[in-house]
């Protein structure tokens, strides 16, 4: 399948039903759920996803992860899910993540091939001169089921890590939702150093397990595994979802702070157009700015280092309370509280 448009939406059907679909659909038929339970209102069937041909739009997808928390009705069906996904058995792209040299190179493949190994939760990566951070932005409007998706997600990177260097990496995850009543299941899954109410959604661990070599891995191997999954790419036609070409639109131009008008004629579509595609992900212009500025800020005070006047006046903020007033929604806490946290580690 190929889009014009270079990107994919919450209703393009691309993600094949035997990749991380099935993995959750095997998990809950190990739990005795009935398969048609599962699946119902997602259009499918579980003999076209036994076939091999099926493909699904994300919206499938949220609605299989929808009724799978419904059915399951466990406090662990995420991180279970989540312990499955990686490197998974998805071609290419699985296989150049089994021969990843070290850890950075696990955390670009899953970059660069996002489409294919996390349709839905879009990976980013930031190096310091300490840490490395890793997070991820939904692709297509997860809404109720967005925790499912990053508990998952996160799960599936300390697994994955855990497997292919041969211990357990000392990962610091952090989750901007309050400690649910089911946390044992965070320190289980996650590790103790798993914390709540924080600013940000991310994984961090010391930039010195970045490039720590991996045993077994085959350098050969996955440079062409990474080729074909590149190519695999190129045939879908497509790299990211269109929030994520929003975010980085809405990203590259952070200073200027963009209308909606100015966005619209940057992706060659009427205003109207670009509201309705947004509402159908579950979103709006306002959000979508507000998270980009959001994660700059957090950007400039925790890597760059600037006060809270520098970073006020990157933003284009000209007057100091109304950039509190405006991190704060963004946050939940002040920007003096934030600098307070970041100094503390």
């Amino acid at each position: 399948m190929t889009l014009k448009t270079g990107w994919y939406e919450t209703d393009s059907r691309f993600i094949p039903g035997h990749y991380q679909p099935a993995t959750l659909i095997d998990l809950a038929l190990s739990r005795d759920i009935d398969s048609h339970r599962l699946l119902r209102g997602t259009g499918l069937f579980h003999e076209d996803i036994l076939a091999g041909q099926t493909r699904l739009s994300p919206q499938q997808f949220l609605a299989l992860i929808g009724n799978s928390r419904r059915l399951l009705d466990a406090d662990d069906s995420s991180f279970l899910f989540g312990q499955r996904l990686l490197p998974g058995h998805y071609g290419a792209a699985s296989h150049a993540l089994r021969h990843a040299q070290n850890l950075h190179h696990a955390l670009d493949t899953l970059v660069q091939q996002q489409a294919l190994l996390s349709p839905l939760a879009t990976p980013r990566l930031l190096v310091d001169e300490k840490h490395a951070y890793f997070y991820w932005l939904d692709s297509c409007g997860a809404g109720d089921q967005w925790r499912f998706l990053l508990e998952a997600s996160m799960t599936s990177l300390v697994s994955m890590s855990q497997w292919l260097s041969g211990q357990r990496l000392p990962w610091a995850c952090s989750f901007s939702h309050a400690e649910p009543r089911y946390v044992e299941q965070y320190w289980v899954h996650l590790g103790e150093q798993t914390e709540f109410k924080r600013p940000m959604d991310m994984m961090r661990i010391s930039r010195d397990f970045l490039t720590l070599p991996w045993p077994g891995a085959s350098a050969t191997a996955g440079q062409v595994a990474r080729q074909e999954a590149q190519g695999h790419i190129n045939q879908l036609g497509f790299s990211s979802s269109f929030l994520d070409c929003i975010y980085r639109y809405l990203q590259t131009h952070v200073r200027e702070a963009p209308s909606l008008e100015q966005a619209a004629q940057h992706f060659a579509m009427s205003p109207a157009t670009l509201k309705r595609k947004l509402q159908k992900h579950d979103t709006g212009f306002q959000h979508q700015v507000d998270l980009v500025r959001k994660h700059m800020a957090l950007y400039l005070y925790q890597i760059k280092g600037l006060s809270n006047e520098e970073v006020a006046e990157y933003l284009s903020f000209n007057d100091a309370a109304n950039f509190r007033r405006s991190f704060k929604r963004w946050t939940g806490s002040t920007p003096r509280l934030i600098r307070q946290l970041f100094d503390a580690r």
